[in-house]
């Protein structure tokens, strides 16, 4: 990169330092084009995009589809909010819960509003249905979970990067072990506790993937408790793991489902939680909602993004590229000293690397796929997540594992 490109990167990078606030760390490539499972930088520099947007780009960048929902809609009417009746709501609502297999939508924008609107379901439920004292309603949580950054999602986490410096914290929130059936079952003796919120796979904690038949015995045991059961699929769902929802897999219908990230195809904003009358219809008019939330231009386009996930079969490309995809990295591991392990379902995947999490160099292996055309990002500090597009090709992918081999062998001991 000469010095008048780098340049152009660097004037970018040097704007956020100075007029942002210094709340995310990103990898220094400074992007301004997508299409598909491509992004390029300022450059003109071409990589393979293998975070899509923390899998909110699961149909892949700009989707033609999905655009020109956008823009069609974008022309005739974007916002009424809820005082009034739009023409595109009622469509996308009875679209959603038809092929999500629900009574009732109640939408949103972000992820984390999706888990907010779950929350304050459970507890209207805990009082108004199965007539828990009021302000004694209990939810517990995973261990190690991650649904966003709001007071409430920063209360439930065990990760002080999310929590330190931001008490007093939300009350009624209690932590269980993940993958722990035993922990759970003991925490469910107690008669206030109104739900369990859970990621089917835990994906900021470095695809953490749970025993086969935990999700199903977890919602059993919640089943005879008279517990709702609250899967928080924003960034599972959406044919990321290989099925509309992960959940799917172990043939369990969550009591709310929350959906986001891909729901919109990284288009536009939008969010869910879906439940059933008996869950949805302890909500009244004025108790919860949002300006945004069911706004038109948001439902057009997560209508198509919905479409393409089903017209284009993405969940079965997820998961068949991510059997290839983890086939071919534990050929490698075999012999390898730098990386130990590769875990994930579907096109949500992750590699440990040997080292602990304090060191760089997970930070320097993405670097360094940077260089070499990819993009990913590690978390929790030795753990690479590797998630792209899912409308990715065979050789597409044959491509990106041979880039990450490649690399990987240049820090090989």
């Amino acid at each position: 990169m000469s010095a008048i490109e780098k340049t152009m990167s660097q004037k970018s990078i040097d704007l956020e330092y100075k007029y942002g606030a210094h709340n995310y760390h990103p990898l220094p490539v400074v992007l301004n084009r997508g299409e598909g499972v491509y992004v390029w930088d300022v450059e003109g520099k071409k990589y393979y995009d293998f975070l899509s947007a923390y899998s909110a780009v699961n149909q892949g960048h700009c989707h033609p589809k999905i655009v020109a929902a956008l823009v069609e809609q974008a022309s005739l009417l974007t916002l009424t909010s809820r005082a009034f009746h739009n023409d595109v709501l009622g469509a996308y609502e009875k679209y959603v819960t038809t092929l999500f297999g629900y009574d009732k939508i109640l939408p949103m924008n972000t992820g984390v509003e999706g888990g907010e609107t779950a929350l304050k379901l459970c507890r209207k439920w805990a009082y108004k249905v199965k007539g828990i004292a009021p302000n004694k309603a209990k939810i517990l949580f995973a261990e190690n979970n991650f649904w966003g950054r709001t007071l409430a999602a920063v209360s439930s986490s065990t990760d002080p990067s999310a929590f330190n410096d931001y008490g007093p914290y939300l009350p009624g929130f209690e932590i269980v072990k993940y993958n722990d059936l035993k922990d759970l079952e003991k925490a469910l003796e107690d008669p206030n506790v109104a739900g369990f919120m859970v990621e089917p796979i835990q994906g900021e904690a470095g695809v953490m993937v749970p025993d086969e038949g935990y999700l199903k015995k977890a919602y059993d045991l919640c089943k005879s408790k008279n517990v709702l059961f609250i899967a928080d699929e924003v960034q599972t769902g959406i044919s990321r793991t290989g099925k509309l929802y992960c959940c799917q897999h172990e043939g369990v219908k969550p009591d709310i489902l929350i959906l986001g990230k891909a729901l919109s195809g990284g288009v536009f904003p939008v969010s869910a939680a879906l439940a059933d009358d008996e869950i949805m219809m302890t909500i009244k008019p004025g108790e919860h909602g949002s300006t945004f939330g069911g706004n038109p231009l948001g439902c057009r386009v997560a209508m198509a993004a919905l479409e393409v996930a089903v017209d284009e079969k993405l969940a079965d490309n997820a998961e068949f590229l991510g059997n290839i995809f983890r086939a071919e990295l534990n050929k490698y591991i075999e012999t390898s000293t730098i990386c130990s392990a590769v875990r994930g379902k579907g096109l949500l995947n992750a590699i440990i690397i040997n080292d602990d999490e304090e060191s760089d160099i997970a930070w320097n292996i993405c670097m360094k796929l940077r260089d070499n055309g990819l993009l990913a990002k590690p978390t929790h500090g030795n753990i690479i997540r590797f998630a792209p597009p899912l409308v990715m090709t065979q050789a597409q992918l044959l491509d990106c594992l041979s880039i990450i081999t490649s690399t990987l062998k240049e820090f090989e001991i």
